[in-house]
């Protein structure tokens, strides 16, 4: 039994070893946090180069956890990509496979460190927070890498220290606790439900490489625990893929399947050949100074990873058509209705969620300029037969907008500032499409409504409408292309044929009067020739702002 005072020391030893793996945690999401801001463009460019090659989406997965130092928020991300149609689950597995391989690369630094290391880690932290206080945004980031990058090693020798781990009274309560579960099965079970708990298996890994090397627990013990936390990392997929698409669903259930085999065909090993699976790592890593035995496990968790991935790699296919037949397609009413390449689940990652936004508003550009095609239809050849497809593309265009719209105001919240300054162009270039869209349907309504009184414009009146309307396209086309491509080049034209356009209005206003004064024109077409001529102007300097929104971060040129 132990004494009152012994109590007292335990406790305190069990509250500074939970203050440790609060600050090895905060530390974790500092750096994630840090790494992800600062290498947004190396994500663009990894994504970028997402391909159907198994190879390249295991380096991808792994190069992109390697850089944000998080399995976890790699798998979410994927499920966003996926949602939103611009990843297959066949380029989406071997990226979730790769991720895995990538969150090693935590446990091996966690494992080099030493005394001389550690005074090092500890300088950073401080120079992390005094960066914190710079305006430059660049540099703030710069601070929350060190500082986080320091909490880290901050939180693992607090947990290592005498007044935690090092403390015999907190050593021999693990050793009993680790006495009693000593079976595979619930050791896994502890490792599946830490590692959920916390929401990341680098973490995870992070304590139990501590606890080996401070001989908390013992090596044997502590691979099934790994084993477990492989599993328990899949809990952030699983719960980011609730209220997704089914191909998001099937994303977080291939993460989770093949994390359960490589942890089932390697308890099997161990189980049955642990003392041979401990021998190789005692011979890999010699002696029994902290170092060695905390690369033991770093080194396991690196084999397991490694060989579960190229042993499960020839299988993607079976693995997806697996996915498939667990996870069946249902159509509901709001996956038809839902924005094509963006998620909420890429909030996490803004300069995605930024490049995923143009790739949205590419598509409404896409749908303006075929309603302004179907409207002149209906204009200049007085059909309406396309109506109900430039209807469903309007409602398409209106709900994109206002989608778009609440996902950028939620982004701005997490974005940094030079992302700030794009998101904030968005919503200009948001609203100058969505007000193209209005013109276009109002061109149908215009066309809509002749036809119902049964009057009909001259055939000079169709020859002008349509000149401008050609001029009106052109623009159409310059905008799409400097928006699409980041393309300035051709913007100047784009203003020159904007000011024809203004010229244009004032010759065919003047040249429409002077036919209702000789008495060439009905007065009953005189205000819908004047509509379409001002809306065609108005959709002109829409165009303008659209385009030039590449170099104008700040808002529309024109208000309209």
């Amino acid at each position: 039994m132990l004494s009152s005072a012994e109590i007292v020391q335990l406790i305190q030893s069990l509250i500074w070893l939970l203050a440790g793996v609060g600050v090895f945690i905060v530390g974790m999401n500092f750096l994630s946090d840090a790494l992800e801001k600062s290498a947004g463009s190396g994500m663009k460019r990894m994504l970028g180069k997402i391909s159907n090659n198994r190879f390249s989406g295991v380096g991808i997965g792994a190069g992109v956890t390697a850089i944000i130092q998080s399995s976890s928020a790699t798998s979410v991300m994927v499920i966003g990509l996926v949602n939103a149609g611009v990843m297959t689950l066949m380029q989406a597995t071997p990226i979730i496979m790769g991720a895995n391989i990538g969150t090693t690369i935590t446990g091996l630094l966690v494992a080099l460190k030493n005394d001389y290391f550690n005074m090092l880690m500890y300088l950073l932290a401080f120079a992390g927070v005094m960066m914190g206080f710079f305006k430059s945004e660049k540099i703030k980031i710069a601070g929350s890498l060190c500082s986080g990058l320091g909490l880290i090693f901050v939180g693992l020798n607090v947990m290592s220290s005498e007044a935690a781990f090092g403390n015999p009274l907190v050593e021999a309560l693990f050793t009993e606790i680790f006495k009693a579960i000593d079976f595979p099965l619930l050791l896994i079970l502890v490792g599946v439900i830490f590692t959920a708990l916390i929401q990341s298996s680098s973490a995870a890994t992070g304590v139990v490489i501590t606890m080996v090397g401070t001989g908390v627990m013992p090596l044997e013990l502590a691979m099934f625990i790994i084993l477990g936390a492989n599993i328990g990392t899949c809990v952030t997929a699983l719960l980011a893929s609730v209220g997704a698409n089914a191909n998001s669903k099937r994303v977080a259930l291939i993460h989770f399947t093949f994390n359960l085999i490589g942890t089932a065909v390697f308890t099997a090993l161990i189980w049955i050949f642990r003392e041979p699976a401990v021998n190789l790592l005692v011979s890999m890593f010699p002696g029994e100074d902290p170092m060695s035995l905390q690369m033991r496990v770093s080194a396991f968790h690196v084999i397991f990873n490694v060989t579960t991935t190229l042993v499960l790699l020839p299988f993607v296919k079976q693995l997806v058509d697996y996915s498939c037949l667990v996870i069946k397609d249902k159509k509901t009413e709001e996956e038809i209705r839902a924005l094509r390449y963006v998620d909420d689940r890429l909030l996490s990652t803004p300069p995605v969620a930024l490049m995923q936004v143009k790739k949205e508003m590419d598509y409404m550009l896409g749908l303006v300029e075929g309603n302004m095609n179907l409207a002149f239809d209906a204009i200049e050849n007085d059909t309406l037969e396309h109506g109900d497809e430039l209807r469903e593309n309007e409602a398409i265009i209106d709900f994109t907008n206002g989608a778009l719209t609440k996902f950028l105001i939620n982004l701005s919240t997490v974005a940094s500032q030079s992302d700030e300054r794009v998101i904030g162009s968005y919503f200009h270039v948001l609203n100058d499409i969505e007000r193209i869209g209005d013109h276009a349907e109002n061109f149908f309504e215009i066309g809509e409504e002749m036809l119902g009184k049964d009057i009909e414009f001259s055939e000079l009146a169709i020859a002008e409408i349509k000149k401008m309307r050609l001029i009106i396209m052109k623009m159409l086309e310059i905008s799409k292309d400097a928006f699409e491509n980041l393309n300035k080049d051709r913007l100047s034209e784009l203003i020159e044929l904007e000011n024809q356009v203004d010229s244009m209005k004032k010759e065919l206003t003047a040249s429409h009067f002077s036919r209702l004064a000789e008495g060439n024109c009905s007065m009953d077409v005189s205000p819908y020739y004047s509509s379409v001529i001002a809306g065609l102007e108005r959709v002109a300097d829409h165009l303008v702002n659209v385009g030039y929104s590449i170099i104008n971060p700040i808002g529309s040129e024109k208000d309209n």
